[in-house]
């Protein structure tokens, strides 16, 4: 008899047990976050979120990787290998255009205005966009900005074919544009371009950007994103995901000296003045724009995302135009009040 009590109260107390970890399990839901990029300035928030216990408080338990660029980011997320990804909002538009049964949205608008920019140096004589009619440009087959060009050519009134494409290493780019001979402009993300055209011996006040943004183009740029069925099952968790980001990008908008030393501390081989001048330039840029200013973090309007998704297909000859409800699910978001910026 004493030995059934004892198995008896052995079989309870590791039931007990067993209970309590599925709680904990439920309360700290494993989390993969995959980023589009590897650890830079604009990344920091998230670091900053993870640092501070933004995602533990939201029951979250995170797991932070590098990327290598938003296409893989979309593709892992939509295969499943991550939960929640940062990704440009127009490769996830063309995949769900390709994809219409893979099920993906993006949740939370962090780049209002997409990084993408057309540059060049004062040598060369281009002062306005309609000045690179005839010229040669440089970008990688893959740089998000020559993809788009079609769009910013559109808006510009520039014939698409007006251009010519040299291909070019990205970490050859901005050097061969220094040295000249090779093409006279090149596109890329602003806040990258910029920082190595200036590593390449270009100064401030020679070099000339069009930011595509600037120039009469709709995009977005990077949003965060995740599949419908991982949507539907974590709704909560999802939106406590995003109220930590908030909190990390409000608190690497108050401090960017912070932010960029938990970057440090992620990846100790950064230079930390430079990471801070890529961030300051993304904020500036892409962040704190007038709409964010105005409407707070994270949210999008729908007459521009309906225009962004037409000059996404235009430009990638997509086979068909998605609509607004298929690319941007705002449900999660947090509550306007807590997405403003003070």
């Amino acid at each position: 008899m004493n030995k059934v009590i004892v198995h008896l109260k052995k079989w309870l107390l590791t039931g007990t047990y067993l209970c309590m970890a599925s709680i904990v399990y439920a309360a700290d839901l494993p989390i993969k976050f995959t980023l589009d990029w590897k650890f830079q300035g604009p990344q920091a928030a998230y670091l900053v979120a993870e640092a501070k216990g933004y995602f533990k408080e939201a029951g979250i338990d995170i797991t932070i990787d590098a990327g290598n660029g938003s296409s893989g980011s979309v593709t892992r997320v939509a295969g499943g290998a991550y939960d929640i990804g940062f990704a440009d909002i127009n490769s996830l538009i063309d995949f769900v255009a390709k994809n219409p049964d893979q099920k993906l949205k993006a949740i939370f608008i962090v780049y209002d205005a997409p990084p993408f920019a057309a540059m060049t140096l004062k040598k060369s004589g281009i002062k306005k966009p309609q000045d690179l009619v005839g010229k040669k440009l440089g970008a990688p087959v893959f740089d998000s900005g020559r993809k788009l060009w079609p769009a910013f050519a559109k808006a510009n009134s520039i014939d698409v074919n007006s251009v010519s494409w040299e291909s070019v290493k990205p970490a050859l780019r901005e050097t061969l544009l220094v040295r000249g001979g090779s093409y006279d402009a090149i596109t890329g993300f602003y806040f990258t371009s910029y920082l190595n055209l200036k590593a390449a011996g270009a100064k401030d006040e020679d070099i000339v950007s069009f930011l595509y943004s600037d120039y009469g183009v709709h995009l977005y740029g990077n949003a965060i994103i995740a599949t419908d069925a991982f949507l539907e099952k974590n709704s909560e968790k999802v939106k406590g995901f995003l109220g930590a980001v908030v909190k990390g990008w409000k608190d690497t908008l108050a401090n960017p000296d912070e932010a960029i030393a938990f970057l440090k501390k992620k990846d100790a081989l950064i230079k930390s003045d430079v990471e801070k001048s890529r961030l300051l330039l993304a904020i500036k840029s892409n962040v704190l724009t007038d709409d964010v200013k105005t409407n707070g973090l994270g949210d999008i309007n729908e007459n521009r995302l309906a225009q962004s998704i037409q000059e996404v297909v235009m430009s990638l000859k997509s086979p068909r135009v998605p609509a607004v409800s298929e690319v941007f699910n705002g449900s999660f978001l947090p509550a306007k009040s807590d997405r403003m910026l003070p």
